[in-house]
């Protein structure tokens, strides 16, 4: 399911307190199934002073399951699903099912 969206992707939040929330793919954590979503599933946590850090609360992102995720296209701006096809140069790109369009750069 990992190659259907890449880092830099925009995509919207389906599940969760987030619901709707559209961000920008930032990283992809271990295993490729969870993401970094920028400004989403933000988590407080508490930190010890150490070093030039002072500590105390401090709000960081959390990963998501690349499951709630899903990819908007840049052409048509919906939500939708990628189909993957040979592009012109014999390469596999991504498609949007939805306006039929590719979504890499051919």
């Amino acid at each position: 399911m990992s190659e259907k969206i890449k880092q830099g992707d925009t995509v919207i939040i389906l599940k969760g307190k987030d619901k709707g929330k559209k961000g920008k793919i930032i990283k992809f954590k271990e295993d490729r199934s969870k993401v970094l979503v920028e400004g989403v599933n933000l988590v407080k946590r508490h930190q010890k002073p150490s070093g030039k850090n002072p500590g105390g609360i401090i709000e960081k992102l959390a990963p998501i399951h690349i499951s709630k995720v899903m990819l908007i296209c840049s052409r048509c701006g919906k939500p939708t699903r990628v189909n993957r096809k040979e592009g012109e140069k014999g390469r596999k790109v991504r498609v949007c099912k939805k306006c039929k369009e590719f979504i890499d750069k051919v």
